[in-house]
């Protein structure tokens, strides 16, 4: 595409950077366009014009509270969690704007986001665990390699239950990753959990990526200047990504975990078999874990209770 002239313009390029060189899902591409679309046409509707590239430098934190505002009204008012999100959209657009079309705009920074009400811990949704895992591939602050390392890391939390010290204790002769994992949890136990197609390919895209030759013995997974990954890098990862993503301090590491077992239990697995898959001693702990309807779990633990 030709450099471009109209917001609209700028909008299709960076859809197109998202698909094809972030490679964001096209759930993730719906939902970005969706509220950058509605932001286009709320400006154009106020303004009483045609919006150019240039307009896009010039609009105000006045403008974007405005536009917030028309969101929050109307038959279908969006919640504060979907506000939020559709926030972090236009961000990343004005954040591409600057970036890749020298057209920064100093306006947005002065908005806040809507408060986002904390609720009790619980794990996340599916969706919401797809698009933490997507999210970092979208912030252009992030070198390629560190995304796709984010993405890996984050999936072996949802996609194996992992705990953040086992993602972190994997080391280059574990990759690639085969098609099951034997992993040392908590008191030197040691599970065996299947890995998902998933898994292993988001294992593989970090490697491509990644600048560092390692040894068999090193940490498979690296900081930004090459020492091992920290247990305190993911946890600052995931409160960044919820943030943008509107999600409440309870999207933690370890809701990815407890998000593993408890959407395996809804899907119908059985208790027993989440518990080993967790590495838990006993099936009260895994109990805790499952955050599903009262009578699912009553259903699951009967199948599984050897007197049942």
């Amino acid at each position: 595409m030709a450099d471009p002239v109209t917001a609209e313009e700028a909008l299709a390029l960076w859809l197109e950077h998202l698909a094809h060189e972030r490679r964001a899902s096209p759930r993730t591409l719906e939902a970005y366009g969706f509220a950058a679309r509605r932001y286009l046409g709320f400006l154009t509707e106020h303004r009483g014009e045609r919006l150019t590239l240039t307009c896009l430098a010039d609009v105000t934190a006045g403008e974007v509270r405005a536009w917030l505002a028309h969101l929050r009204g109307g038959e279908r008012p969006l919640s504060p969690r979907s506000l939020s999100q559709a926030l972090s959209a236009i961000r990343a657009f004005h954040r591409f704007l600057d970036r890749r079309l020298g057209t920064p705009n100093a306006g947005l920074a002065l908005v806040r986001g809507p408060r986002v009400k904390s609720g009790a811990p619980r794990p996340v949704s599916e969706d919401q665990a797809l698009g933490l895992i997507a999210e970092p591939a979208l912030d252009p602050d992030r070198e390629d390699w560190e995304a796709a390392r984010d993405q890996a890391v984050l999936t072996l939390l949802y996609g194996c239950g992992l705990r953040i010290s086992e993602a972190l204790s994997l080391r280059r002769a574990d990759a690639p990753i085969p098609d099951s994992l034997r992993i040392t949890g908590k008191g030197s136990k040691t599970r065996i959990v299947p890995v998902l197609p998933a898994v292993r390919e988001a294992v593989e895209a970090y490697l491509r990526a990644a600048p560092f030759v390692l040894a068999p013995e090193e940490p498979l997974f690296r900081a930004k200047r090459g020492g091992p990954l920290t247990p305190r890098h993911v946890q600052a990862t995931l409160q960044a990504l919820r943030s943008r993503l509107g999600l409440p301090a309870s999207a933690t590491p370890h809701a990815l975990r407890h998000s593993f077992a408890t959407h395996l239990l809804g899907a119908g697995a059985d208790l027993r078999a989440i518990q080993e898959l967790l590495g838990h001693a006993s099936l009260s702990t895994t109990q805790r874990y499952t955050q599903v309807d009262a009578a699912a779990l009553l259903s699951a633990y009967s199948k599984a209770h050897p007197h049942a």
